[in-house]
């Protein structure tokens, strides 16, 4: 498998694995899926999407972009996705590893994650074994697509520490 930048060819495959997490409602905040063109004009412009690929197929991506502006541009936000087909295969780490490399690369000095939603438990362990400190929970941060709210982390990784 390996971690590369998205090309034009990508994007129906990364879309479809964005599409499925916000339609499962459990862990990005977005409430509607993507067409194909707003997927083009979402992931070409984020400062790096990558996507893992194997075997020919893309089977998880990621979205690194500035968590704000001016005087906090210098902190990262990111989102990660992986096939539901894929899961629990290691994907989601080798795609955090590659981001906070890039991260760093693209000159952001922390990569922070606002809504990290408390029944998302193999994110938050990876994330806390990779080294992310938490900040604090938002109670009922997450509206959840059954209705009910769950809880959510503020998490970072301080990039010089990578």
């Amino acid at each position: 498998m390996q971690i590369r930048e998205l090309g034009d060819e990508d994007i129906e495959a990364v879309k479809d694995i964005w599409n499925k997490i916000i339609d499962d409602g459990l862990a990005f905040p977005q409430l509607n899926v993507l067409s194909s063109e707003e997927a083009k004009r979402f992931f070409t412009s984020q400062t790096y999407t990558g996507v893992a690929e194997d075997n020919g197929e893309i089977v998880g991506m990621y979205i690194l972009h500035p968590n704000n502006v001016g005087r906090c541009g210098h902190i990262a936000n990111a989102s990660y996705g992986v096939r539901s087909d894929m899961r629990g295969k290691h994907i989601g780490e080798k795609l955090v590893k590659d981001c906070l490399h890039m991260a760093k690369e693209k000159g952001f000095r922390i990569l922070q994650f606002n809504a990290v939603v408390d029944s998302n438990i193999h994110a938050r362990h990876l994330y806390k074994r990779l080294g992310f400190k938490e900040v604090g929970v938002i109670k009922d941060g997450f509206l959840l697509k059954n209705g009910t709210y769950d809880d959510i982390h503020v998490m970072y990784h301080d990039l010089k520490d990578c």
